[in-house]
Formats: structure tokens, C-alpha cells, sequence
């Protein structure tokens, strides 16, 4: 049985759809995400799973029990980490993870050996008793998620998690997730950074609301197999530009200083770079390359467009 189980879940405000008809599952002990950009709908989803807003139609089950038939029979057994999770900003680190302990009804005689696990993969130890007020963004968010364990939920949903966090802080709570996936927990994940998702067993692909693909991301990127090519040169713009025209061409786009070119099938570069010779561009160096997440995701969307 999934961990967790959406069918046409759907949500609407104001009569505009916000998330509509998703249909996904998670199996126990996967890391999923929901990628996608802003007002792509991930929040949305991922409040209807924690049972804190109803769907307007459709259903998800988490660990058997249904969020539109019984939202509160699903919190006992999950841990629901929102963009602004609710820490004491007046609390200690210590006091932060006791309140929420208490809250979720810790047997004391299990306290010290969770404070210890939590203090040793969080490395929050030698700050235990400054106030979380006092932290850096990373560390509050480290404290966020220590604060989400404490009572070992079966599942964690962390929405947007990294946020405004710093590269190192980052790094540090991605592998907090893997290890918690490792020790068996079922954790679903929201981002909107494309690099992140793709750490992922697998994602959702969201704009509008609308599932664009459910897949590993591995599955999702080799959908652009042979159809990736990357051109440098001069004035990149202007390249862009170019290779726009050529037909076939199903987007060309700016990556740093290089232009990122998805075609259709059968498309060779030969063809691009006879255009790019007709515009006085000869020089520029063309060659093909593998499809990041991000790509995936263009070409996904032009399709829609």
C-alpha cells in the first residue's frame, strides 16, 4: 500500500482552480517532490495532505486514513513542516524541541536519546541554549526540521525546506532527508529549485496546478535524449535569437552564457549550424548535451503553451 495515495485531489478559491485532479503515489520510505514554480500549487497540495485544508473534490489516503473524510485521524502520524514553520523565537534550541515533544506526547524516559540523534545529525548540540531568534536562517530551518522529528513520524511533508537558505545549510538538510529516507521514513518534499528535485526518487511536475509528469527525474530528463543542444559564442543573445527561427527548433533559451536549444526529433546539429553560418555565427561551438531537470521542465511547458 502507498504511503501515500492522491486521486483527482483538487482545491479551488474563489471558483479558480488551484491545484486540479492530481493523481500520484508515494511508496513508504521514498523521497518525493513537488517541483515546480511559484503559484504552481505545491503549497496548496501539500496542506490538503497534512489534513489543514479540505480538497473541493477528489482524495488523498496518508498511511490509510482519508484527508477529506478525516483530516485530524492524519496528523498523529506526520510531521507537517511549513514555509514558516512556528518556532518560539523567545526559546532556546532546547526549549524549542521540548515544547514541541511535549506537544506530541514523548514519553520523557525516550527524551534523551531523541535529543541526542536530533542534536547529533542537526549539529545544533553546542547551540542548545541560544534563543532561536538568534539564529541564522539555515540553523532556524535545521531547528524547524528537528522540532518536525522529535516524534518520529512516518511522514514528513516539508514544503519548500531550503528557501532562502545558504548553499552549506542547504547541502546540510538535504542530507538530513536521504538519511531519514535511509532509516525508512516516507518524506515528501516541495521545491521550486530544479538541481534539488533532482535528488529525488521521484517528482511531480507542476505549473498551473496541473501535473506535467510523474516520473524519476532520470526518466523524466532522457525525454530530451538526442534532442539537447548547447551553443557558445558570441553575443549569446543573438544566437538565441537565430536559432528561434530554425525550424524544428522547439525552444531555445539562455543558460549563463550559453544558449540551451531543445528540437524535435530527428533534428541534427548540422542544421543549426548551417543557420547559425547563414547569420554570420560560423564560430559558434555547438554540441550536444545531457537534459537537466530545468530543461525537462521548459520543454514540458511549451507544450502547454
Amino acid at each position: 500500500m502507498p504511503a501515500i495515495s492522491a486521486r483527482a485531489l483538487s482545491r479551488s478559491f474563489g471558483g479558480a482552480p488551484a491545484v486540479a485532479a492530481l493523481t500520484f503515489d508515494v511508496e513508504p520510505g521514498r523521497l518525493f517532490g513537488i517541483v515546480g514554480p511559484d503559484g504552481a500549487g505545491k503549497t496548496t497540495t501539500l496542506r490538503m495532505l497534512a489534513g489543514v485544508l479540505p480538497p473541493t473534490s477528489g482524495d488523498a489516503v496518508v498511511l490509510g486514513v482519508s484527508v477529506a473524510r478525516d483530516p485530524e485521524g492524519v496528523k498523529p502520524h506526520i510531521a507537517y513542516m511549513s514555509q514558516r514553520f512556528g518556532l518560539y523565537q523567545d526559546l532556546t534550541v532546547r526549549e524549542n524541541i521540548l515544547f514541541y515533544a511535549d506537544l506530541y506526547r514523548v514519553p520523557s524516559g525516550e527524551l534523551p536519546v531523541r535529543m541526542e540523534r536530533l542534536y547529533r545529525f542537526s549539529r545544533l548540540g553546542e547551540f542548545e541554549h541560544r534563543l532561536a531568534g538568534q539564529l541564522s536562517g539555515g540553523m532556524k530551518q535545521k531547528l524547524s526540521l528537528s522540532c518536525a522529528l522529535v516524534h518520529h513520524p512516518s511522514v514528513l511533508l516539508l514544503d519548500e525546506p531550503t528557501f532562502g537558505v545558504d548553499p552549506i545549510s542547504r547541502r546540510d538538510l538535504w542530507l538530513i532527508l536521504h538519511q531519514m529516507v535511509a532509516d525508512g521514513m516516507t518524506v515528501l518534499v516541495t521545491t521550486s529549485y530544479m538541481d534539488e528535485a533532482e535528488r529525488c526518487d521521484s517528482v511531480a511536475l507542476l505549473h498551473e496546478g496541473r501535473l506535467l509528469a510523474l516520473d524519476s527525474p532520470a526518466a523524466i530528463q532522457r525525454r530530451l535524449d538526442d534532442r539537447l543542444f548547447v551553443i557558445r559564442g558570441p553575443n549569446p543573445r543573438a544566437l538565441r535569437d537565430v536559432l528561434r527561427a530554425v525550424p524544428r527548433v522547439r525552444y531555445a533559451t539562455l543558460f549563463g552564457d550559453a544558449v540551451h536549444v531543445v528540437s524535435e526529433a530527428g533534428v541534427q546539429a548540422e542544421a543549426l549550424r548551417r543557420a547559425l553560418s547563414e547569420a554570420g555565427a560560423a564560430s559558434a561551438g555547438i554540441e550536444p548535451a545531457r537534459a537537466s531537470l530545468e530543461d525537462a521542465f521548459i520543454e514540458l511547458v511549451g507544450d502547454r503553451s
